[in-house]
């Protein structure tokens, strides 16, 4: 389950320090001017922001509205929903078992659970924790399984979702980014544990670790400080869409607050939730999954030079970015309450700030002309993406005075011309929309986004 980060409209100097890191007090400043420009130019309702290094505690702040309609302000202790940073406790909590000797990471997950589909039986644990199962996930049958999004759905009704199809490759051969992988985890620990895996969760995390706010998000207990979720409609936010939480289950359906990922974050990093030999199982792709970057519900990248540790969430109405630098012991947690904000991004920003290095900048956009605007029709259509996750469909519509981009699931956003039939954004520097001309229109668009190419022709 994953999402679009401003930056900075000014940004203040940042003098390093002597070990060559900036000083905390500049950096809080920059932290601070980058999260009100998230907020004012409709990143989200509310952000709230945890960038510690070390023993500093650089910000933990909050800003924004938690809930629109009852105009409550957003706080430290603000509890959203994380989406997939949630996969990062199903696989620890794995990873402790194989450590107890109860579960193997090559078993086949009929081993434990005999009775699911059986195409899926021969897939190993292993595969189902690095998105190599070839398991079809149920998030990416769209309107199949949107429509339900009301229903309270078990376990066995969410295999059920996908359980004819068939598989999207042969175990171990590739990598594709699976929700039902994930599910199938969940059931795993409940089948070996006795006790369900929200219960599971908070034993086994939640209560020893201090996460007071840490849990399974279901929707009917009261959970104190709950923030609301917002998309975008036009000029305003509106409701996101209900989801009911029994859904997410083990790949997404946790909520937590930027204190306690923080804490989660050193006690997961240090060697204080698993062993250093699970770590790096955990931390370090494999096989089919090296391409993407994926260990065990964590996955690696860099930022000017240094290795991160990273995982995103997206979920109806909520965004989170959630990082370990370990060069620096640089933790970085962004929660809003958008499910289009780009927290991964202000999660990039943060980190560049924190670490002294110049803040990535927006591209200069040429403005639209009359003459400009005769030549929308050529790129107005909706192309077939084919993502790693799955197919996703693009629309690029026509907005009057500009032209905005959909992507199915998500709200519509306005795209801003560069040069040479290429489009930007303005909330995310590197993103870019490339099209392809034939005669008089585009046939091909191809998404640059993260570091990752997404190519489709027009429908």
């Amino acid at each position: 389950m994953r999402r679009f980060v401003i930056a900075a409209a000014f940004v203040l100097p940042i003098w390093l320090s002597a070990q060559g890191l900036p000083p905390v007090a500049a950096v809080a400043r920059v932290a601070d001017s980058l999260a009100r420009d998230f907020v004012v130019e409709r990143g989200a309702p509310s952000v709230a922001i945890a960038l510690v290094r070390g023993r500093d505690t650089i910000t933990m702040r909050a800003w924004g509205k938690a809930d629109l309609e009852q105009d409550v302000s957003a706080t430290p202790r603000s509890v959203y929903r994380i989406g997939s940073v949630t996969k990062q406790f199903t696989s620890a909590a794995v990873m402790q078992l194989v450590e107890q000797g109860k579960v193997k990471l090559d078993d086949s997950i009929a081993t434990y659970l005999p009775t699911l589909p059986a195409a899926w039986r021969p897939v190993t644990v292993r595969q189902l924790l690095n998105h190599t199962s070839g398991i079809p996930s149920y998030t990416g049958i769209g309107a199949a399984w949107q429509r339900r999004w009301g229903e309270e759905m078990n376990p066995d009704t969410l295999v059920a979702l996908t359980a004819t199809m068939p598989m999207w490759f042969v175990p171990g051969t590739s990598w594709r980014y699976d929700n039902s992988g994930y599910v199938v985890l969940g059931m795993l620990i409940e089948k070996i544990t006795g006790h369900s895996w929200g219960t599971d969760i908070a034993e086994r995390f939640s209560k020893p670790l201090g996460l007071e706010d840490t849990r399974d998000c279901l929707a009917t207990p009261i959970i104190p400080r709950r923030a609301r979720g917002y998309e975008t409609s036009g000029n305003a936010w509106i409701n996101t869409p209900y989801l009911a939480m029994s859904q997410p289950y083990s790949a997404g359906a946790m909520c937590s607050t930027i204190g306690d990922l923080t804490k989660w974050n050193r006690a997961l990093n240090t060697g204080h939730v698993v062993s250093a030999a699970s770590y790096a199982l955990m931390t370090t792709p494999e096989g089919a999954a090296v391409s993407s970057h994926y260990g065990f519900g964590l996955g690696r990248d860099t930022i000017a030079g240094r290795p991160m540790i990273v995982h995103s969430g997206g979920i109806n109405g909520f965004s989170t970015g959630n990082t370990w630098i370990p060069s620096a012991e640089l933790s970085i947690t962004v929660l809003a309450n958008s499910g289009s904000a780009r927290s991964d991004e202000l999660v990039k920003q943060l980190a560049r700030a924190a670490l002294g290095v110049p803040l990535a900048q927006p591209p200069k956009f040429v403005a639209f002309t009359a003459a400009d605007r005769l030549r929308f029709p050529r790129y107005v259509g909706v192309y077939a993406l084919s993502f790693p996750s799955g197919p996703r469909d693009l629309t690029i519509a026509d907005a009057g005075d500009h032209l905005t981009a959909q992507l199915t699931g998500q709200s519509a956003v306005p795209i801003l011309y560069i040069e040479n039939d290429t489009f930007g954004v303005g909330f995310d520097p590197n993103l870019r929309f490339i099209f392809t001309i034939e005669g008089a229109r585009a046939t091909k668009v191809t998404l640059l986004q993260g570091g990752q190419t997404v190519a489709g022709p027009r429908k």
